[in-house]
């Protein structure tokens, strides 16, 4: 085994290896100088790092072994074995020598007994470290959740939340199918279950997979913490179990989607929970309904599907004024579009199963906000167990590297969809936030940068019969629900969400029998217009 010690004071490892000053024994000292016990909670956030290093910088073969000497030897971390020996018989006040041992001949290299490690200075390690072929900066560290403006959406699809050096060297995350995972004694357990030691331990709690993607997703919102769901619905489902309570009230704009609607409006209701339905975009209708009880402000935005863009800021500023949670539903948006987090809106909602994950193979939702707020509804999804598979959390990943490029595609082709079908003399109305005739477009042009792939017509003096044919004489276009995907989607929302419904409720919410919804997948422009146009002659 080689050897790197580290004494008092500043003297801490350096270089790629670590990243700068976290082991400082300095530190230890000083913390240790109160109570056994902060002595002993610095070092296990030692331990941790320590860890970290390990499946980042170092093979998966090569040992590390932590000593901690104060009298005698009361502490030792060993990364094959986890071996936590008791602490408590370490001193508060006498100094004590760390030292990390790390053996290299454990990978087979037969050049590494004659590796001298002792040297502190970043330049000798990193020149040391090199020669076992792991590169430079391969430091432990994640694209940051928060980015720099320096880092391109397309930088972050593919780097956020994921480490540069992942386990064995691969470039994907591995599909970890496990659904329980091991503690190697009792000591570890216990540091996992005071919380000085972050790791998973069940399923429904929780995998590798889902830990990358979360980040990516948090990145791409520039939220501090995000929650991946079995489905956007579920997602909703957690916040509101959460967030309400017998006798509260929910107040959300009208115009949304129909399970949203129907499960607030039905199923919260046999839990006392009140739901108060103003119409969409109104902000003084939306402040009047406001009383003591109210928990949480609804919307999406834009809307579906109308397509009505809410303003966020006065949205947000409502829900600040009476001291109220807002909650915005931005799938038809999508973070490449707009952020609602930077307009002061406290919960923004995804289902992923649309443009996140982008290839209509996945179920997914997510919720992004600030830690603080979404630790209770985190520990309400370990309840309710609306989790989802590594296999699904695989393919989210996989999505999400190409979800900048495919946005770029699906603003094009609505656009393009939507000035075709706005001329089209058989085309009664166009719903698209990108055509200035949209009522809500000079909203959407200031807190928007693209207008996404989702498009919304009339057919001029048409019965749903007749709308239907329109429909049918797609070619390129599959008839189903969902949105977002790289095959284009249609379909009557009349048939396809609102048959059951009566004429008065699809009148109240907007819903004609001449609606189509067309949704522009990845295609070129050119040919689903040429495929409308022959659609809209037949």
């Amino acid at each position: 085994m080689q050897s790197i010690s580290v004494g008092q004071g500043d003297a801490s490892f350096a270089g790629p290896v670590v990243g700068g000053k976290e082991l400082s024994i300095g530190d230890v000292n000083e913390r240790g100088t109160t109570s056994v016990r902060k002595r002993q909670d610095c070092i296990f956030t030692h331990i941790r790092q320590l860890g970290k290093w390990k499946r980042a910088c170092w093979p998966d073969s090569a040992r590390l072994v932590l000593a901690i000497v104060g009298s005698g030897v009361p502490f030792r971390f060993d990364s094959y074995f986890r071996d936590l020996r008791p602490l408590a018989a370490l001193p508060a006040k006498e100094p004590i020598e760390m030292s990390l041992n790390v053996d290299f001949r454990a990978n087979g290299s037969d050049d590494s007994a004659g590796v001298d490690l002792s040297e502190p200075t970043a330049k000798a390690n990193a020149c040391e470290i090199q020669r076992f072929g792991i590169p430079r900066d391969s430091s432990p560290r994640p694209v940051p959740v928060t980015h720099p403006s320096s880092y391109g959406l397309s930088t972050q699809c593919v780097h956020a939340g994921e480490p540069r050096q992942k386990a064995d060297g691969a470039i994907t995350t591995p599909i970890h199918t496990a659904s329980t995972f091991t503690f190697s004694s009792t000591d570890e357990l216990i540091d996992f279950v005071e919380g000085r030691h972050e790791r998973e331990e069940y399923g429904r709690y929780g995998c590798p997979n889902e830990k990358s993607v979360e980040a990516k997703l948090a990145a791409l919102d520039r939220a501090e913490d995000a929650i991946l769901y079995s489905s956007g619905m579920s997602a909703l489902v957690g916040l509101l179990m959460t967030s309400l309570g017998q006798d509260d009230e929910i107040v959300f704009f009208d115009q949304c989607y129909h399970r949203s609607r129907q499960f607030c409006a039905q199923h919260l209701a046999r839990f006392g929970v009140r739901t108060i339905q103003v119409p969409t975009g109104d902000m003084d209708a939306m402040a009047a309904a406001i009383t003591d009880r109210t928990k949480l402000l609804v919307s999406e935005s834009p809307t579906n599907p109308h397509l009505t863009a809410i303003d966020l800021d006065a949205f947000a500023d409502i829900g600040r004024r009476f001291g109220v949670k807002t909650l915005i539903d931005a799938t038809l948006a999508t973070p490449a579009n707009v952020r609602p987090l930077e307009h002061g809106i406290d919960f923004v909602l995804h289902s992923a199963t649309k443009y996140l994950g982008g290839h209509n193979d996945l179920l997914a939702g997510v919720l992004c906000g600030r830690k603080e707020d979404l630790d209770p509804v985190r520990a309400m999804r370990g309840c309710l167990g609306n989790i989802n598979s590594p296999h699904n959390l695989y393919l989210l990943e996989r999505g999400l590297k190409t979800f900048d490029l495919r946005m770029q595609r699906h603003n094009e082709n609505g656009m393009a969809v939507a000035q075709f079908l706005q001329q089209h003399p058989r085309v009664d109305r166009v719903f698209y936030l990108g055509l200035p005739s949209h009522p809500t477009h000079a909203i959407a042009a200031a807190q928007m940068s693209g207008f996404g792939g989702l498009v919304t017509f009339t057919i001029k003096d048409a019965d749903w019969r007749q709308t239907s044919r329109v429909v049918d004489a797609t070619r390129i276009a599959r008839i189903a629900p969902s949105l977002g995907g790289t095959e284009s989607l249609i379909e009557q929302p009349y048939v396809m969400s609102y048959y059951h419904y009566t004429a008065e409720e699809r009148r109240q919410f907007g819903i004609t029998d001449n609606m189509i919804r067309f949704s522009c997948g990845i295609e070129n422009s050119d040919d689903l217009i040429a495929d409308l146009d022959q659609a809209l002659s037949a």
